[in-house]
């Protein structure tokens, strides 16, 4: 789960933080308020949605010469004028795709004199089982070129759980920063709040960038992003609040409400498959024959007749799925329920694209002999890779 970044602003914030005072604006007629509420005199006006590159992004059918999604003002009615030109359209970044998003907030917030701009994050590692932290010099828009042709200026290590943050954890990152005199203290004092923060809220990211230093030597967060573990929100209400929904996938959201591990792709084979895995494999294995997949689809080991009807009502919404695989190991999963729940959803929404279905497993026979009764027109296929090639020679004519 993500939130906004005035959002995640204000509970860095909570945990001592130091950010720039800021006001949201939802609607248009509110921007001039809002920006007479902040001192000035400078004001930075930004675009909200879930989605990097903002600065460098373009609104849809921009004016020639129009700025991205972060703008300045040196003024309150330039602040509120460039807030109500955002609001309401369509912000293209590289993390959005083509299709963009719609910008229904904007955040006003007071400027600030920049010395130099950094980069730092916590993640957790994989690999290590451990929170690691990432610290450049290089910190800005350019974040991305940097990692992929000076990977050397980017610092990242893992903090051991036993201990959980140390103060040399902070001074070695500051050191890496080329900070100096008060700023390391700063530093140590910063990665502790914001290590804080990120293990008692249960997050999966914490990003700053930039993270600032001001020409008055003082350090400030400029930008946060945050993500946290989406299984364990129901801890944090406080957080829960925070969720905006309209930033989500409807399809991905649909699914949530059924318990159902659904990931919208840009492929055109929608797969629908029990178990994380072998949906994995089904995936690779239908790239291996020249195609791609629409979504990652993990119906799970218990679900219900109604659970598969829906499922497949969410990938058949997909405009872009072209054919459907359905792949199902019975093992808790019994595959006469999945091809009751196929064969329901197919007559309530109909079937416009080939289908093809590779059931094993428990009570196999009676699931083949579900789907063979029904009437539909459905490929039967003997084993993975025979599916897979099926359903990409079906799509691909």
């Amino acid at each position: 789960m993500n939130i906004h970044e005035y959002q995640a602003k204000a509970l860095l914030k909570s945990y001592g933080a130091p950010v720039s005072d800021g006001r949201v604006v939802l609607k248009a007629e509110d921007a001039k308020t809002a920006a007479g509420e902040l001192d000035g005199p400078l004001w930075v006006v930004k675009a909200q949605i879930h989605a990097g590159g903002r600065g460098k992004g373009s609104f849809k059918e921009a004016d020639a010469g129009e700025k991205g999604g972060v703008r300045l003002a040196k003024s309150v009615e330039e602040a509120a004028e460039e807030a109500k030109k955002m609001l309401g359209r369509t912000l293209v970044t590289h993390q959005t795709g083509p299709a963009g998003k719609q910008v229904n907030r904007i955040y006003i917030e007071d400027g600030s004199d920049i010395s130099r701009e950094l980069y730092l994050a916590f993640l957790v590692d994989r690999q290590t089982s451990r929170i690691s932290i990432v610290a450049s010099t290089e910190g800005g828009m350019d974040i991305e070129e940097v990692a992929a042709s000076t990977p050397e200026k980017i610092l990242s290590f893992s903090i051991d759980p036993a201990t959980g943050y140390m103060p040399y954890h902070g001074r070695r990152v500051a050191f890496a920063l080329e900070l100096e005199g008060a700023q390391v203290k700063q530093c140590v004092k910063l990665l502790g709040q914001l290590y804080k923060a990120f293990v008692e809220k249960d997050m999966e990211m914490l990003e700053i960038n930039p993270l600032i230093v001001m020409e008055n030597g003082d350090l400030k967060l400029l930008d946060a992003k945050l993500g946290f573990d989406g299984n364990a929100v129901y801890r944090h209400p406080d957080v829960a609040e925070l969720r905006d929904e309209t930033e989500e996938d409807p399809k991905e959201l649909e699914a949530s409400k059924y318990d159902l591990n659904y990931i919208a792709l840009d492929g055109e084979i929608g797969c629908m498959v029990n178990g994380a895995g072998l949906a994995m494999a089904t995936m690779d294995i239908i790239k291996l024959y020249g195609a791609e997949p629409a979504n990652f689809l993990d119906v799970g080991g218990g679900a219900t007749k109604e659970k598969v009807t829906e499922a497949f009502k969410i990938i058949t919404s997909d405009p872009n799925v072209k054919g459907i695989l359905v792949n199902i190991f019975g093992g808790i999963m019994r595959c006469d329920v999945i091809a009751e729940g196929v064969v329901a959803a197919v007559k309530e929404v109909g079937l416009q694209v080939p289908l093809v279905v590779r059931l094993e497993g428990t009570n196999v026979e009676q699931g083949k002999e579900i789907i063979n009764t029904s009437g539909l027109n459905v490929i039967a296929a003997d084993n993975l890779s025979d599916g897979a090639e099926k359903i990409v020679k079906a799509v691909k004519g």
